[in-house]
Parts: structure tokens; sequence; C-alpha cells
């Protein structure tokens, strides 16, 4: 497979402050993508589904010149934008695309791949649900996966604990839902109409799984006995938020124990000028029953509401083993205004310290930069969903300067 050619990068920088892209591929000119893991010397990166690839395995052997080295096609009607790595197991998703409606004979769920050749992952297992399929999940400790999956009876994803024992057959453990999801079971929604109530995905830590849930806000799970998850608290945006929300699509919650904070990002789901702001806001749940917010990330400033596309947070860098770790320093997709990192040693006064926003991809109004993991060596490798591919950036001496 021959990758397109590299890419000259001093175009890239432009628009920038510490930051500087030093590698880029358009993914053989699939550059849909999403979610990144990285084994050995790869990376993993899903697709939004836009075209017939799924899945691209990378060579980041030398992070200046990233190579396409094979690319895994999705099957017909689902997309498959999500992966995640331990050990050398991979998982890809297969979920319906957003507005379609569930069809049994879609091969909605996931798989499961060996990484024995890192180059040509082999399927291991398929593992069927009914409805949505599954749209992220959380692979961090052997045996369990924590997912956001689907089944019947449900409209929208809920928490479920898989065991991979056994990889090439995955057995569910246990599954959580908010009262009134489970419409099949005759339960009754207790939020009001027009509300998008479902399970995005869970962070893990210890005993305790940290989990977005959409127009639903935040629930924290007591996980110590994997076959009987608990509820500990139930964060509703509307009551704690400031400025109120009302609508949350929170999509993202990064627990940063040490600290005893809880970093949530609602995603943009609008695009251009939206009526109601998405933020990135910062909790202190050192006391679990008593959360509160004590901050807001500050919002990037510029026209980027008049560039194209959706401008508001979306994804953080969620700090897996082996990747890059602070307690101090959070790491952000904007859409439009690219990535930005910003510094919370003070949680009650977070400042940024640098962003790059790459030029808009060919025939397209805006970057939409979407999801980002950083590297244990400090890079940051980050993905645009709208035929940018990924971009590889390093820190510049300008860093953290105001």
């Amino acid at each position: 497979m021959h990758d397109s050619p590299t890419t000259d990068v001093s175009q890239l920088n432009a628009e920038a402050r510490g930051l500087r892209v030093i590698g880029h591929t358009d993914l053989n000119g699939s550059g849909d993508a999403m979610h990144v893991n990285f084994y050995d010397k790869y990376a993993y990166v899903g697709h939004m589904g836009d075209r017939s690839i799924g899945t691209s395995v990378v060579d980041i052997s030398d992070p200046t010149n990233p190579r396409v080295v094979y690319q895994m096609e999705k099957p017909d009607g689902v997309r498959t934008h999500k992966v995640q790595i331990l050990g050398d197991i991979l998982l890809v998703n297969q979920e319906i695309y957003p507005n379609a409606q569930p069809d049994p004979a879609l091969p909605t769920g996931f798989k499961v791949f060996s990484l024995e050749d890192p180059t040509r992952p082999r399927e291991l297992a398929y593992y069927h649900m009914p409805g949505h399929g599954v749209h992220r999940f959380k692979y961090i400790e052997e045996p369990y996966v924590y997912m956001s999956g689907s089944d019947l009876g449900f409209d929208r994803q809920i928490f479920m604990i898989f065991d991979l024992s056994d990889p090439a057959n995955p057995v569910e453990v246990s599954r959580w839902w908010l009262p009134g999801m489970n419409h099949g079971a005759g339960e009754e929604s207790r939020w009001h109409s027009g509300r998008d109530v479902w399970h995005h995905h869970a962070n893990i830590v210890g005993d305790r799984a940290y989990c977005s849930w959409w127009d639903g806000g935040v629930v924290i799970l007591d996980i110590a006995d994997k076959s009987a998850p608990k509820l500990v608290k139930h964060i509703i945006l509307d009551d704690l938020a400031s400025p109120p929300q009302v609508s949350g699509s929170v999509h993202s919650v990064l627990p940063i124990p040490e600290r005893n904070l809880l970093i949530v990002t609602e995603e943009e789901i609008v695009d251009d000028l939206a009526t109601q702001k998405k933020y990135v806001r910062v909790f202190d749940i050192s006391d679990e029953q008593r959360p509160r917010q004590i901050s807001i990330l500050p919002e990037p400033q510029g026209d980027f509401h008049t560039r194209g596309g959706r401008f508001g947070p979306h994804n953080l860098h969620e700090m897996r083993a082996g990747t890059y770790q602070s307690v101090d320093e959070v790491f952000v997709t904007y859409f439009s205004a690219g990535v930005r990192v910003y510094d919370l040693s003070d949680p009650f006064s977070p400042r940024e310290l640098a962003y790059h926003v790459p030029p808009s991809p060919d025939g397209k109004r805006a970057i939409q930069m979407n999801d980002l993991i950083v590297n244990s060596d400090g890079l940051i490798y980050a993905t645009d969903r709208h035929d940018g591919g990924m971009y590889i950036f390093e820190r510049t001496d300008d860093w953290g300067v105001r």
C-alpha cells in the first residue's frame, strides 16, 4: 500500500502558538478520521465512515513521515470510528450512522482482532448487538471492556461491561442504565421531551466509572463488583452548570483523581453560530455527593464560528496508561478552533497554554479537529473529521507564552 505524498508541513503552521505540525497523513485520501490508539510503532485510526475505509494502520516510527501500511474496510451500513487496544488485542466498534434507524439486518456491535501481526489485524470475534450498536468503549485493564452498547428495548446505548478473558468469545458481565431508558420493559422516561438521554462512554479509575450521559448529564458508578454496577451520583448539569445548561450533549468525562477534579466536555453538534454554546467545565468532586462547578476552560477567541462547520469542544486526551500523563494539562479538540491545550494548575482560573488551527482541507470550509491522543513522548496525534486525516504536533518555545 502506498500512502499519499508526504505533506509539506511548513504550510500547516500559520495559525498556532506553542505547537507545530511535524507530520501529517491524509490516510490515502480517506481523511474522515476519528479515534486513535497506539500499538508498538503503529497508530490505529478509526474513520467516520464517509467512505469504505473503516480502520487505518499507520507506521509512526518516524513521526515526521507517518505512512499508511494497511487499511481495513468497514461493513456496509455501519461506521467503525472507534478503536481500543490493550496488549495485542484490538477492538473496533460497529454502529449505525447518526439519524439512521436500527435494522436487525445490520452488523451492529463490535469486533475483536489479534495484533500478532500489527500490520494485518486478524479477526477473532464479532459480537452482535441489536439496535444502534457500540458507540465507544474503554479497554484499559484485562479482562474487562467498558462500553456504550445497545440491546432491544432501549432507544440508545447503555453502560455495559464485557469479559474478554477469551478474546474469541466475549461475554457480557453486566449492564446499567438510567431508570426510564428500558422502554421495552415498560419504563417511562423521567426527563423532559426533546432530551436525548444515552450513555456516550466512560473513563475508569479504580472502582469508579465516570460516565457521560449526553443530555442526561454525568453518572458516577461504583464498579467494585463488576457484575452489579451501582449508582454513586447522577450529576444533572441543569442544576449545577453556570451558565445554565438546558441540553447538555455531555461527551467526555475525565477524572483527575490526584486533584479531585472532573473535566466535562459538551460536544458542539451545530454548524456555525450555535444558539447555546458548549463548554469544557471543571468540577470539584472532593465530595462525590456534592460536586460543584468551579470554572470553565477559556473559549477560543476569533472568528471561528464564521469559518464553517462546528465551533466548540469535542474530545479530550484521556491519559490511557502508556500515554502522556499530567495532572495540570488538558488537551481538547475544538472543531474549527483546532487543538487547544490548557493549564489547570489553578483550577479556579485555567489558562490556555497552546493552540494550533490547521488550514482547511481542500474543498472544505474549515478544519474540524475531531479527536486526539498524546503519546508518552509528548507528541500529539489529532484527527480531522472532514478529509484532513491525522496531524502530529510537537511543542515549541512559545508554549505557555501569553
